[in-house]
């Protein structure tokens, strides 16, 4: 037999699995450091920052963790606003005043922060989220230094901090429920106010999605526009208030345009369109002029118009107008509503060229209709106030006004 050679493992590399080790989390630790600090340089914000600088703290892993040193001087249990076991500092943003000039460097020391780390944004995020969804385990005085920073954060742009985080949060049933949210919302409210314009609050709102609902801030039994009226006011807020009257009529006019849009390209019995302008008049208090408007606008969009055919535009114009005449006569019921409606027929014709030409028929057929009186078409020639187009308008409705005092004489 023959000796075989046996093998050796002489210049062969043996290959080991890789692990990755993980390094356990530890918040404790890292939220007695950040507390030190605040504790060696006595809450000198400016020194804190400094400090935190040049420290090799991990702020990537205890984000959290650090804006909860911040807002109540230490950490908090998991999930929670309670504070857990470990070192503390009395200089948190939950133990200054609650006025604005204590809780101002704060939110400049925050935003320093931000700058040299903008990932930290997420951190305030989460942590901001989780302290608004919880607002009914603060104090109410608590509360209102949250109010209060929160207002100084958007007053001063704090990088990147997106209203949804914080408007969204609040609108939590037994939050809102408990008038909590309203309370908050009031104190951010007036503090934004005292540097900042509507339009800013208006614009912020409706980042933060919220500007068409801010009924739901009130409690249920609170939710109306009255409501809403009586608390802002007595708060203090009247061009808030005046801004949300004026949105909800807005609203409510629009609501009403469409829903007669439908009713008028439907051919709906003219005696059901007047019950359903009725109604809408009572449930939303609208202002008869508006309605005279809207009745018109909508009666002249349902036209199908003619790029060039002047002829046909004119015989659809007036056959509409013949068309509803009852249900305009219906709602222009005064010798104003009727001059409301001169001028709303004259800006509609001075605004598109195709119907520049049809004024004056258009005035002689809801003469013919019943819906304007001779008084009030002779006011309107003799001594109207808009200016848009009238010279050539009451040029053309010269004939016709003459024909109108002409039979006038001769009635005398």
């Amino acid at each position: 037999m023959s000796s075989k050679e046996k093998p050796t493992l002489g210049g062969t590399r043996i290959k080991t699995r890789k692990r990755n080790i993980t390094i356990p989390l530890d918040p404790a630790s890292f939220s007695d450091a950040v507390v030190q600090i605040y504790l060696d340089n006595a809450g000198d914000l400016e020194l804190i920052a400094r400090n935190i600088e040049s420290s090799e703290l991990d702020f990537s892993r205890y984000g959290d963790t650090f804006f909860e040193v911040i807002f109540i001087g230490g950490r908090t249990q998991p999930g929670t606003t309670k504070p857990d076991e470990g070192e503390r500092h009395p200089y948190s943003i939950i133990e200054c005043e609650p006025k604005r000039e204590a809780i101002l460097p704060s939110v400049i020391y925050i935003q320093k922060i931000l700058r040299r780390r903008p990932f930290l944004i997420k951190y305030l995020e989460n942590v901001m989220r989780r302290f608004l969804q919880s607002l009914e385990f603060f104090e109410e005085n608590e509360r209102k230094k949250l109010a209060i920073f929160t207002a100084l954060a958007f007053s001063q742009k704090l990088s990147g901090l997106p209203p949804e985080t914080v408007f969204q949060p609040l609108l939590t049933d037994n939050l809102v429920a408990k008038g909590l949210v309203l309370s908050f919302i009031t104190d951010f409210f007036k503090e934004y106010l005292m540097d900042n314009s509507l339009d800013d609050l208006i614009s912020i709102l409706k980042r933060g999605r919220v500007e068409d609902n801010l009924l739901e801030f009130l409690p249920s039994a609170k939710r109306s526009a009255e409501g809403f009226a009586e608390h802002f006011t007595k708060e203090g807020l009247v061009p808030l208030v005046e801004y949300n009257a004026k949105k909800m009529f807005d609203v409510k006019l629009s609501e009403m345009k469409s829903s007669l849009t439908t009713e008028i390209a439907e051919e709906t019995d003219i005696a059901e369109v007047i019950e359903t302008v009725k109604h809408r008049i009572r449930d939303a208090n609208l202002p008869d002029i508006e309605v005279v408007r809207i009745l018109w606008d909508v009666i002249m969009d349902a036209v199908q118009w003619s790029g060039k055919n002047q002829q046909q535009n004119a015989n659809s114009a007036l056959r509409q107008v013949k068309t509803w005449a009852e249900l305009l006569n219906t709602f222009c019921s005064t010798g104003k509503l009727e001059l409301e409606l001169i001028y709303k027929v004259q800006m509609q014709c001075y605004e598109d060229a195709k119907l520049m030409k049809l004024f004056p028929e258009i005035v002689r057929s809801l003469y013919d209709q019943d819906v304007l009186a001779e008084d009030t078409i002779l006011y309107w020639f003799r001594k109207g106030t808009n200016p848009k187009g009238r010279q050539s308008f009451v040029k053309a409705l010269e004939p016709f006004v003459n024909w109108l005092e002409e039979a006038e004489e001769e009635e005398e």
